[in-house]
């Protein structure tokens, strides 16, 4: 099994820079007013495929194609989808993405336009998995797991670099937490560095594995409805939680109400389309108030790929004209 280490990710981002450049850690003062904290939003929304975990995508592709892999197969509910093709198709790899049936649209499309073969397969994205399983012995494909695999996790943590690098004095970030790639990634970076930075995730109570692992110290599954398929996961992933399982500040979970709403506010306070999981990071922060009160702290907004339905749903809410009441 490849390292993962603060040493691997600063060998990940000479690759992955290749290919990406930094985003934006924007201070936003009407958030920091809302909270009485210092608030920056790092926006990983800008990335191309619109989300965190292209940075992992081509970390990955980079050491496959040195290996000599011609093809990958992965499951996703979207964004995990949507990095792998993109990337295999940059580096010539040959792609299939596993979602669920009732995947969003808008996620699937973007997955097809890449050249990747889209199978529509099982109710859940843990049902996905196990066509995955059986399609990557029958195909000769390599399986880019969405949670453990090494070189995944170190390209992510790039992104954490780059907060450092612009505010080394960061107090405390907050992130989805779904299969927990970027949790990891976040501990491995942040907490090498600083032991004192402080680490909270959030997640959707109607996807509570992850939450549920961590409080009981021990791999969850749980229901697995929430309409929001940055954290849409029923089981927790073992590398990732053995890395944050002991270094986690809080966890909240949010109501599928708060987690549109977070969509709301995100684009009256940034100015920016998130989907879910991005958003769900302002609506943990109001959360969190009290722990936050003076602090600096990094928001971070996973991804900007919601379905049309979400988007008009979460706009109508009174968040998106006149902000959190």
């Amino acid at each position: 099994m490849h390292p993962i280490s603060l040493a691997e990710v600063m060998r990940a981002q000479s690759v992955v820079y290749k290919y990406l450049v930094p985003t934006q850690l924007t201070r936003y003062e009407n958030l920091s007013r809302l909270l009485d904290a210092d608030i920056y939003v790092k926006h990983e929304n800008h990335n191309p495929t619109g989300t965190f975990k292209v940075r992992g995508g081509i970390n990955v592709m980079h050491h496959l194609k040195k290996a000599g892999t011609e093809g990958v197969i992965t499951f996703s509910t979207g964004n995990h989808g949507i990095s792998v093709a993109e990337t295999a198709s940059w580096f010539g790899l040959d792609t299939v993405v596993v979602v669920p049936e009732n995947n969003s649209p808008t996620k699937n499309r973007k997955i097809r336009e890449t050249g990747a073969e889209l199978v529509e397969r099982g109710k859940t994205f843990e049902e996905a998995a196990e066509v995955v399983e059986k399609m990557t012995s029958e195909r000769g494909l390599y399986y880019v797991h969405p949670a453990n695999e090494p070189h995944l996790i170190n390209g992510v943590g790039t992104e954490f670099l780059e907060v450092i690098d612009v505010l080394p004095d960061v107090d405390a970030v907050i992130m989805p937490l779904g299969a927990g790639s970027e949790a990891a990634a976040a501990v491995t970076v942040l907490k090498t560095i600083n032991p004192k930075i402080e680490i909270y995730a959030v997640q959707a109570e109607q996807s509570s594995a992850a939450c549920l692992s961590w409080k009981t110290g021990a791999l969850q599954s749980a229901a697995n409805s929430t309409f929001a398929g940055g954290f849409a996961t029923g089981i927790g992933y073992e590398i990732p939680f053995e890395i944050y399982k002991d270094h986690l500040e809080d966890f909240v979970l949010l109501s599928e109400l708060e987690i549109y709403e977070g969509i709301a506010l995100a684009c009256y306070y940034t100015q920016n389309l998130v989907e879910g999981a991005g958003g769900s990071t302002i609506m943990a922060a109001i959360k969190l108030k009290d722990k936050l009160k003076g602090k600096k702290v990094v928001l971070q907004c996973s991804g900007c790929n919601a379905s049309a339905e979400e988007i008009k749903k979460a706009y109508a809410l009174p968040g998106f004209s006149k902000g959190y009441q």
